[in-house]
């Protein structure tokens, strides 16, 4: 089956498409990606979602429009996947959308919310699209977050040692494959979100993140903001565990500089780094992992890497990308094995990573423009991800 995978995260930039051939023989889900984009947000949208982000306030107007815009954005990254990526044939659309709350108290997920009306997607591509993926699995007890858990481990088992996937997004989360165990999969902490939005406030909205980590490079971390960041209660939970943009955002970070200010803004951006490779080597470390493999947009950045590669003597880091899945794809493609899952009847996520009580199937399927005609249930969860050759693009 030729699938779509649409995907915007906690740093809502861009919708993220990825296509990929998908086979399942037996035990062995085979991917065969055949290429990927990124397509900006136009600047209206991008501005309503940061208007209407925790903290902010809203209404529901607000709201609407952003299903309707963000629906539009997705519909449009869609077309030019199956047009530039497909040759104009493919079976299914899976869109993520674009999480605007993630709605956790203490430590309970007790609801998330994604916006991009699927309906958009169905009607411009004329496909079905599986959306809303995280719902179900809070409806199961769960925290609806990492759902990467799924692909992680499908593509990590049978890796020596004890593997783990870490994606830095907004969020940073990781996937630990430890043999003998169930897959664990949660969000350690803020990635680029702290970094982003320090980039904003302190050029004045000019620039919205740290190009090459350049000014982190040019900074020197600040051990009392650090000790404060540190302190945060979410790092001392334990896994299942998930947080977001309502958790870590600008105001948080001004709270933090108030308690101890640091008058260099390159200063505060080097500890926000550190922070990040602090928390996320901290899980690392309470997992016993002794390799990491990385994707996500904090993958780009060189101080980041450097800084986890500090923190983290001794364990191999790599790009997923040398296991033949595109670093800055590989959220849509987890996102495309996720709804070609769903439309075989097999669940997506994994108790042991989010928490549920019970493994669920996914989503919620739109229509094409024809009657809706799914695959023959599989009969066979897959045990393991195997990547074909690419095709040219």
């Amino acid at each position: 089956m030729r699938v779509i995978g649409l995907m915007s995260g906690t740093s809502y930039d861009a919708i993220e498409a990825a296509a990929a051939d998908l086979t399942l023989d037996g035990d062995t889900l085979w991917l065969r990606p055949l290429g990927h984009l990124s397509v900006p947000y136009p600047d209206e949208v991008r501005e309503l979602i940061a208007a209407t982000l925790p903290p902010a306030a809203t209404s529901t107007a607000a709201v609407c429009a952003l299903d309707t815009r963000v629906g539009q954005a997705f519909a449009a990254a869609a077309v030019r996947a199956l047009g530039e990526l497909c040759g104009g044939e493919a079976g299914l659309v899976v869109s993520h959308g674009q999480t605007m709350h993630h709605w956790v108290e203490e430590g309970t997920v007790l609801g998330t919310l994604q916006l991009g009306q699927p309906a958009w997607i169905a009607e411009a591509t004329g496909i079905p699209v599986v959306s809303d993926l995280r719902s179900r699995d809070v409806a199961a007890g769960g925290q609806g977050a990492p759902l990467v858990g799924m692909t992680d481990a499908l593509l990590l088992r049978g890796l020596p040692g004890v593997p783990a996937a870490l994606n830095l997004g907004g969020i940073a989360n990781v996937t630990v494959v430890a043999p003998g165990a169930e897959p664990l999969a949660f969000d350690t902490g803020p990635a680029n979100a702290l970094l982003d939005a320090a980039v904003g406030h302190f050029t004045g909205g000019a620039a919205a993140y740290d190009e090459d980590g350049r000014r982190a490079a040019a900074g020197r971390v600040s051990p009392a903001l650090l000790k404060v960041l540190l302190d945060d209660p979410y790092y001392r939970r334990t896994a299942p565990k998930s947080t977001g943009k309502e958790h870590f955002h600008l105001p948080y970070l001004q709270r933090a500089l108030a308690a101890v200010p640091t008058p260099e803004p390159d200063d505060v951006l080097a500890t926000l780094a550190r922070l990040t490779a602090v928390t996320v080597a901290d899980a690392c470390r309470a997992h016993g992992v002794t390799g990491l493999v990385v994707s996500g947009g904090g993958a780009r950045n060189p101080v980041l890497m450097r800084m986890l590669g500090e923190e983290l003597p001794g364990v191999d880091l790599r790009p997923s990308d040398d296991l033949g899945v595109p670093s800055d794809a590989k959220e849509a493609l987890a996102f495309a094995v996720l709804g070609f899952l769903t439309v075989h009847g097999l669940p997506g996520a994994l108790p042991s990573g989010t928490g549920a009580r019970r493994a669920t199937l996914l989503g919620s399927i739109t229509p094409g423009r024809g009657p809706l005609r799914l695959p023959e249930p599989a009969t066979t969860p897959p045990r393991l991800l195997r990547v074909a050759e690419s095709a040219s693009h």
